[in-house]
């Protein structure tokens, strides 16, 4: 059967895509950005997965003000990076793993996770930079890729708790999976910035450090925190940090953390990164 391996907690800051296809990775002010995913790219190389359950939101680019949706599965066969204004980025298209985001899909809707199904979807920064910090350049993607996007755009999101329970809910269906496959599930977005209003600019270090500890020693604490605590501490756009609760709740009880990086600034965001081993 279909097993989830680990999971992956990333910020998809989208200067970070553009310093990669403009060859700046190793410039002073990016290149400890890119150092702290290098433990990352060796352990990956050893621990393949066969499929990445990639949770991320749209920034207006699938999606618009006139349609919201709160979770969508992507089911197609590839998924096209989209057009954020300057023209699609110069990487390969992402692979998809219709049979299994199928399975997904079906089995979430029984479990009453009330899902949008897009056999068509075009994936911006969010999906794509993730991509590019943990496998770099290559010619093509070495992973299939299931894209899960959550609204975390337009009130009202849904709650840490619900996206902790999806991630739960996933890994049930993946275990019911026949294929054997090695899957990971990604959460991405955050940390801590806003990008407009009084407190533009705002970077909280101690609640990132602190949410990165508790996704291993207290996940519940972050399923159980309502949004006006995520946006006071983190935040207007540290709403993406509920992406992380659905990877976490993916996971089961007990996690090892493997690896962390925290950057700060990477842009205007506080850049986090952490990979977490399930313990059965």
């Amino acid at each position: 059967m279909a097993r989830i391996t680990a999971g992956i907690g990333v910020s998809h800051v989208p200067a970070i895509g553009v310093a990669v296809d403009l060859g700046k990775t190793d410039e002073p002010y990016w290149e400890p950005v890119f150092a702290g995913f290098d433990r990352t790219r060796s352990w990956i190389e050893q621990e393949r997965p066969d499929v990445v359950v990639l949770v991320y939101n749209d920034h207006a680019s699938a999606f618009t003000m006139n349609l919201i949706p709160t979770f969508v599965l992507g089911l197609a066969e590839t998924f096209a990076p989209c057009d954020e204004g300057f023209g699609p980025r110069p990487i390969p298209p992402v692979p998809g793993h219709p049979e299994l985001a199928g399975h997904l899909a079906q089995s979430l809707v029984l479990d009453e996770f009330d899902l949008t199904l897009a056999n068509q979807l075009e994936v911006d920064h969010g999906l794509t930079v993730p991509l590019s910090l943990v496998f770099g350049t290559p010619p093509t993607w070495p992973v299939k890729v299931i894209p899960l996007a959550v609204n975390v755009m337009q009130y009202p999101p849904p709650t840490a708790h619900r996206c902790f329970e999806l991630g739960r809910a996933i890994r049930q269906a993946v275990e019911s999976y026949p294929e054997d496959l090695a899957v990971q599930v990604w959460g991405t977005g955050g940390m801590s910035h806003q990008i407009q209003g009084p407190r533009s600019g705002l970077i909280n270090r101690d609640f990132d450090l602190a949410f990165l500890d508790r996704l291993t020693t207290d996940p519940q604490a972050l399923a159980s925190m309502p949004h006006l605590e995520y946006i006071r501490e983190a935040g207007t756009e540290g709403m993406e940090l509920l992406m992380w609760n659905v990877m976490r709740g993916a996971l089961g009880d007990k996690v090892e953390e493997l690896h962390r990086h925290y950057h700060v600034p990477a842009s205007n965001t506080a850049l986090g990164h952490i990979v977490l081993r399930p313990i059965d």
